[in-house]
């Protein structure tokens, strides 16, 4: 199979789709990978390090989606690189389709099979393509948060930590997950005091019993909510449905009950957004201001730490990439129904249940698609 590997085009992202190990470990599979000049330099990589893997360069994504039989990446394709997908071609990379129907229309139009890293699964549960940059995320969102708090940027003027005879920031979590849970340990570690919020009482059970000591939880709740966001000097949206798009949580006229200056991160925002006044910003202008409270919205943030986000993506699509190389799309679905719950759209057909309900598109079982 000739798989192929474009520089990602959306504003501010350095990752890559397929490191130069990764390469290695196709070409050694008997697969030609094509890799688009200087795709990797954000992450680290350069041309040389490919070539050394047994990769080959091209000159333009033009010729890397003309030629590969599947396209690896990282972010979801813009509006140029759709238009350049075609019917049989595989798309493999993260697509958070469920509010985005202009993506939608585009991937259903080329008749291309798209498959979601964010909607595999796992025997556990988990999402494991999507628990890498959750962890990178929840990571990030403490301290890019604590960067919004700071004056210059609008922010309360808090110090998470505080200082002897000063107390430290208080630092509301919504959601226990990946994400949550790695935002409030470092929220944690910062020294501020922090409470997560969530719905599952096992996962609260199991956040006190391993982090009982470091941070509280609270039964989530609209009554809860209101409450802890009123006193919070940084709220994390952390919130995710697979595939769907992220419930609204705090309302805009909530921002009213939020102290002046007070930060919200929302991590969720790749698929909407749990806060109602979020809307997706970049590296490059990270922050807005809705009523008094600071908004870091920016919908690829584990960019920010390219090198470290791109190694740990690629650790866990390896596997699943040769997979579908060695076997073929369909087959390797077949064999394996956590990856046939990645397909998102086939042939004009979109294939997910739930960003079907998000957008009010007719959906196909998977079953029935890999059929056809």
């Amino acid at each position: 199979m000739k798989i192929g590997c474009p520089k990602e085009i959306k504003a501010q992202e350095f990752r890559v789709g397929v490191t130069p190990t990764t390469a290695g470990e196709a070409v050694r599979n008997g697969h030609t990978v094509l890799v688009e000049k200087n795709a990797g330099i954000g992450a680290g990589f350069t041309d040389d390090d490919y070539v050394a893997a047994g990769a080959r360069i091209v000159d333009t994504a033009d010729a890397v989606f003309a030629e590969a039989d599947m396209i690896v990446k990282v972010k979801e394709p813009q509006a140029g690189e759709r238009k350049m997908l075609r019917e049989g071609q595989v798309l493999f990379t993260y697509l958070h389709l469920a509010p985005d129907p202009d993506q939608t229309h585009d991937l259903l139009a080329s008749g291309a099979t798209c498959i979601a890293y964010e909607t595999v699964t796992d025997d556990t549960g988990g999402l494991p393509l999507l628990a890498p940059m959750s962890e990178v995320a929840g990571k990030l969102a403490p301290q890019v948060g604590a960067w919004t708090l700071q004056k210059a940027n609008g922010g309360r003027g808090v110090l998470l930590g505080g200082v002897p005879g000063v107390g430290p920031g208080k630092v509301v979590v919504i959601g226990g997950g990946v994400v949550g849970t790695h935002a409030a340990r470092v929220a944690a570690g910062m020294g501020a005091d922090v409470t997560v919020l969530d719905r599952s009482l096992p996962r609260l059970r199991y956040l006190d019993d391993t982090f009982g000591g470091v941070f509280r939880n609270r039964y989530s709740s609209a009554a809860a909510t209101a409450e802890l966001i009123a006193d919070a000097d940084m709220v994390v949206g952390a919130v995710l449905i697979p595939g769907a798009a992220a419930p609204k949580l705090v309302t805009r006229e909530q921002l009213g009950i939020m102290k002046p200056g007070a930060t919200i991160v929302d991590v969720a925002i790749d698929q909407g957004g749990c806060f109602e006044t979020s809307r997706a910003t970049t590296h490059e202008d990270p922050i807005y201001d809705v009523d008094g409270i600071m908004h870091y919205c920016v919908a690829n943030m584990p960019g920010a730490v390219a090198r470290t986000s791109t190694i740990a993506l690629t650790n866990a699509t390896m596997p699943y990439l040769l997979d579908l190389a060695n076997k073929g799309w369909r087959q390797a679905c077949q064999e394996d129904p956590h990856l046939l719950n990645g397909l998102n759209v086939h042939a004009g057909q979109l294939t997910y249940y739930a960003v079907g309900k998000a957008l009010g598109l007719d959906v196909i079982v998977p079953n029935l698609a890999i059929k056809q």
